[in-house]
């Protein structure tokens, strides 16, 4: 774990078992609760050929309807089907950036379905398929409301020994739901990302607001912080970049994220890009490790 003291401008290499050191009464960590949904899945077309599909997020009451990425794009067109086994889906919609809405049948319950016959979505440089033991290291120990496609991956550091300690140390843990979705890891177009889902529980809202200091793990936990003070309710295409006007993270864990990536953005945002980006050489030179499975950094 590097940590990065933005007032002194310095940073010190450290462990993450050393985490809970860092916490004092009056503190609130802040979490995010969302668990990864086994939403890839492997279809064909009713002609021939193989259909990869990453459902991304429900957009009707019965979660029968989808937002998709479907690969191969170009070949999939709407009113095209794709069938899963006995279960068959129809393209209903092109969006804006080569995503699909995807239709199945009247009276799937598919999160359900989706326990049993999707795939974990890893992410794409793990070139391997996923496995049975997938479903239970690709999840935070915490996590508890279904809905993302990626995990919020700085809360797989924490163990149920590390949160005790966290709690031995006075500060009180707060919940928030943010499903991880094309907002967090899709390139950046413009000024604004793709809106992800989010709901932060009126008890652990209060914790947030009375807390003295409020560290939150991970870039998706930050963006649901600072969505609730700004008034946002269950969607937030909040883009935090430098300039930024923090109202209530006083602290972060995050993992290390890539070039021109939005999370990069939002650590440069929270502790100058200048002191970011010399503390990410020191990291490369240190040989600290990148990607989900990997290192993390604490910003105070």
């Amino acid at each position: 774990m590097l940590v990065l003291y933005r007032e002194q401008g310095r940073w010190e290499d450290r462990s993450f078992r050393e985490f809970p050191g860092f916490l004092n009464p009056g503190d609130c960590l802040v979490l995010n609760d969302s668990k990864v949904l086994p939403s890839r899945l492997i279809g064909r077309r009713p002609s021939a050929g193989e259909v990869e599909v990453l459902l991304v997020e429900p957009v009707d009451a019965d979660s029968r309807t989808w937002t998709a990425l479907v690969r191969p794009g170009r070949k999939m067109r709407t009113g095209d089907r794709i069938l899963f086994g006995d279960v068959e889906a129809e393209i209903v919609e092109h969006g804006e950036y080569g995503e699909r809405t995807v239709r199945f049948p009247e009276g799937l319950n598919v999160p359900d379905w989706l326990e049993k016959s999707g795939h974990v979505p890893l992410p794409p440089y793990i070139k391997r398929p996923d496995t049975s033991e997938d479903r239970e290291r690709y999840q935070t120990v915490f996590a508890s409301e279904r809905g993302s496609i990626a995990a919020p991956t700085a809360g797989l550091h924490f163990t149920p020994a590390v949160l005790k300690a966290c709690e031995q140390a006075g500060a009180e843990i707060a919940y928030v739901t943010l499903h991880v979705g094309l907002g967090t890891f899709q390139p950046v177009r413009g000024d604004s990302l793709h809106s992800e889902r989010f709901f932060v529980p009126e008890t652990n809202a209060a914790k947030i607001r009375q807390a003295g200091r409020v560290l939150c793990a991970g870039t998706t936990s930050v963006r649901a912080v600072e969505s609730m003070f700004l008034g946002r309710t269950a969607k937030t295409d909040l883009f935090i970049r430098p300039g930024f006007d923090f109202q209530r993270t006083n602290a972060m864990l995050t993992n290390f994220h890539l070039p021109q990536s939005s999370l990069l953005m939002l650590v440069c945002a929270f502790a100058g890009q200048d002191f970011v980006l010399s503390a990410y050489q020191h990291s490369v030179e240190a040989g600290y490790r990148f990607y989900s499975y990997a290192d993390c950094m604490l910003l105070v």
